[in-house]
């Protein structure tokens, strides 16, 4: 059964992850449940929720949303009769696939954004100090005597692209020395002016998803740090041909596991709150494009976004920048008598 539904699944052109995720939860509530499919009922389910949610790590309710819609696919392919197993199970067994999760025993998605609280985006002052950290690490690094202060390097600059373009871990870790690209309406930007994203977050059954991400005249800086980068750093990983933009110590591409290391590692040594994560960077790109003043439909488009709502999850002005907001506001409605009154 499981076999058959991947199948399914595989021909939709789903990612190999998402299928084998998939398979390895139905046969973890088959273990749990200790019967067949053709066996299960909600009794099953609700136990099965019950118990995830007890213990010393309950789950998240995103989380548990995820496992019933998972359980859900798959006996709703056990239920369609173009596959054959309602009359299996019926001959064979004298009983058929039920619904596990329904409208009474399911998470009901009320709520846009259900994330952890704890992911926010990191204050100007935030995004410093992380920076200012990452840049110590080298020479903190060779001052010990140990290797790795290259690697070091190459962390900082990292984490610099990935603020300074509004990136993802996997965008990042896949990125190569073509995708870098000029922008004719700024010349001053050089080769630095946008960035082609070719591996985005794709959608269920679709290719990666392609946007441009032009840099923004506010990050500029960003220059510099890449030209270093690649001028004077990269060679020294030895990278012969490779395409790769970033490269580890064996002249192999970076994985994205160790960009999250390196922002971990920066974070720690900043003295930042543990909760923030890498994706907190993309989070505040998106927060501070919008403080600086870009229209809501291009801090989209350079996030990649389908849809509005989900740039919004990610936008949280801070207190001040909404108080210029509504001081301009007033100056435009009162005029001099606001003067005359601030």
């Amino acid at each position: 059964m499981v076999d058959g539904w991947s199948r399914q699944q595989s021909a939709r052109f789903l990612q190999f992850a998402t299928i084998s995720g998939r398979a390895r939860m139905i046969r973890r509530f088959g273990e749990f449940s200790d019967q067949y499919p053709w066996q299960w009922t909600p009794v099953e389910g609700e136990e099965f929720i019950a118990h995830l949610r007890s213990g010393a790590s309950p789950i998240a309710v995103s989380t548990a949303r995820g496992y019933e819609i998972c359980i859900s696919l798959f006996t709703e392919y056990l239920r369609d009769s173009r596959y054959g197993w309602l009359e299996v199970c019926r001959g064979r067994f004298g009983a058929v696939p039920q619904e596990v999760f329904h409208e009474g025993n399911s998470v009901v998605h009320k709520l846009d954004y259900e994330g952890e609280p704890s992911r926010r985006p990191l204050t100007y002052d935030e995004v410093q100090a992380l920076f200012d950290a990452a840049d110590a690490r080298p020479s903190q690094i060779r001052s010990r005597g140990r290797k790795g202060a290259l690697a070091a390097v190459r962390d900082a600059a990292i984490l610099k692209t990935v603020y300074a373009y509004g990136l993802r871990r996997t965008e990042t870790s896949l990125l190569d020395l073509v995708d870098l690209r000029r922008n004719a309406k700024m010349p001053q930007l050089g080769r630095f002016g946008s960035l082609m994203v070719r591996f985005g977050k794709s959608s269920k059954g679709t290719a990666p998803k392609r946007r441009t991400v032009l840099l923004v005249p506010e990050m500029d800086w960003l220059c510099d740090v890449l030209e270093h980068w690649i001028t004077e750093v990269r060679p020294q990983f030895a990278p012969g041909r490779h395409p790769a933009l970033w490269m580890t110590e064996r002249a192999g591409r970076i994985k994205p596991r160790s960009i999250n290391e390196a922002f971990a590692a920066a974070r720690e040594a900043a003295g930042l709150d543990p909760a923030l994560d890498l994706h907190c960077l993309r989070h505040s790109f998106a927060t501070h494009l919008a403080e600086f003043g870009y229209p809501a439909r291009f801090v989209q488009e350079q996030m990649g976004h389908s849809h509005a709502s989900t740039t919004a999850i990610y936008t949280s002005m801070s207190n001040e920048f909404r108080n210029q907001l509504m001081e301009a506001a007033m100056r435009r409605q009162l005029g001099a008598d606001w003067e005359a009154g601030a």
